[in-house]
C-alpha cells in the first residue's frame, strides 16, 4: 500500500547534507530497544534522549519529535533521536500534557486535550526557531503525536513552518483501541484521566473538525508509516490517507517478516531507515537489509 509510489528495491545509501560541526560531533551508540528508553528515564529523570536537545548547527532544518500518549521527550526516542543526530541533524524533543508535579508524575505526558497540547508544541516550535534561526522545522511524531503537530499546522499558524512531517502509527480515522462505543456514561471519566484519549475516538468532536480541514497542509511533505501488527491503532489503516503530497508505507510492504508493533516502530531498523529516507526527499531503502542496525 503506497501512495506516490516509493521504490524499495535496490541497495541505495541514504546520504544527508552534514556540516562540519556536525560531523565533527561523537557519533552516539544507537540502541534499538524501546523498552531501553524506561532503564534511561529511571537513571536519569526528565532528560532528554541521546543527540536531543543538545547545542547544534545543521544546514538542515531541526527535527522536532512528538511523543505518543503517555509518553514524554525522552522514553520514546532512544533510536530516532541519536539516529538522526548521526546524521548530523540538530534533534529537539519536548513533552506535553502532563499533569505536573514532581517526577515521576510528569515523567508522563500527553493525557490532556490534544488541542492544549499543540499551543505547547507552538510554543516549543517558535523557541526552536529562535534559537536556531531556522526558518521552519521537520517534524516527527508518534501516535497521538501525529495528531499534535497536524492541530497546530491546521488552526494555530504552524503551517509555515513545517517542511517534511512524518508519521510514525498515525491515526487520522481514530482508534477502536478505547472502543468506538464508549458508553456516554463512562466518557466523562475517560476524558478526566486522559482527555486526549476522547479527542482518539473515531468520530470524536476533534478529529471531526481536524478531518473537516482535509488534514494536510498542501505546502507540506507528509510520510505515514503504517505497521499491520498495531494493537493499538486499530485498525491500523486509521493511518493510511490519500493527498497528493502524502507517501504511504505499510512496514510490511518494505520488510514482509518484520513484526513490529505499534511501540516497536519506534526502535525497528527498517522503520528509522524509513524516517531517514522521508526526510531525505524518499531516498529508497534496500529490501535486503531489512532488520539491519546502523
Amino acid at each position: 500500500m503506497l501512495s506516490r509510489a516509493l521504490p524499495i528495491l535496490g541497495a541505495t545509501a541514504i546520504a544527508l547534507v552534514i556540516t562540519p560541526t556536525a560531523l565533527a560531533q561523537d557519533s552516539r551508540p544507537v540502541p534499538y530497544d524501546y523498552h531501553n528508553g524506561v532503564v534511561v528515564e529511571l537513571t536519569n529523570p526528565g532528560g532528554s534522549p541521546a543527540g536531543a536537545n543538545v547545542p547544534c548547527t545543521s544546514a538542515q532544518e531541526p527535527v522536532v519529535l512528538v511523543h505518543n500518549t503517555s509518553g514524554n521527550k525522552q522514553i520514546g526516542w532512544q533510536t530516532l533521536a541519536p539516529l538522526l543526530a548521526n546524521e548530523g541533524r540538530c534533534v529537539v524533543s519536548f513533552t506535553y500534557g502532563d499533569v505536573g508535579g514532581p517526577w515521576p508524575i510528569d515523567a508522563v505526558g500527553g493525557l490532556g486535550p490534544i488541542d492544549a497540547a499543540a499551543h505547547e508544541m507552538a510554543a516549543f516550535v517558535d523557541e526552536v526557531l529562535a534559537r536556531t534561526g531556522a526558518a521552519k522545522v521537520d517534524v516527527v511524531g508518534h501516535s497521538q503525536g501525529t495528531l499534535v503537530p497536524s492541530q497546530w499546522v491546521q488552526f494555530q499558524g504552524g503551517a509555515d513552518k513545517v517542511d517534511d512531517y512524518v508519521s510514525l502509527a498515525p491515526l487520522w480515522h481514530g482508534t477502536d483501541a478505547f472502543g468506538s462505543q464508549t458508553p456516554d456514561a463512562v466518557r466523562p471519566a475517560l476524558e478526566a484521566v486522559c482527555a486526549a484519549c476522547v479527542d482518539m475516538l473515531p468520530g470524536s468532536p476533534f478529529l471531526e473538525r481536524l478531518r473537516n480541514t482535509g488534514i494536510f497542509e498542501p505546502s507540506i511533505d507528509y510520510t505515514n508509516i503504517l505497521t499491520s501488527h498495531d494493537q493499538t491503532v486499530v485498525p491500523y489503516t486509521s493511518g493510511y490517507a490519500e493527498a497528493p503530497n502524502v507517501t504511504n508505507i505499510v512496514l510490511q510492504d518494505v520488510c514482509p517478516s518484520s513484526t513490529a508493533g505499534h511501540l516497536g516502530l519506534l526502535a525497528d531498523p527498517a522503520a528509522a531507515e524509513l524516517v531517514l529516507g522521508a526526510l531525505d526527499d524518499h531516498s529508497p531503502i534496500d529490501s535486503a537489509s531489512c532488520g539491519q542496525e546502523r
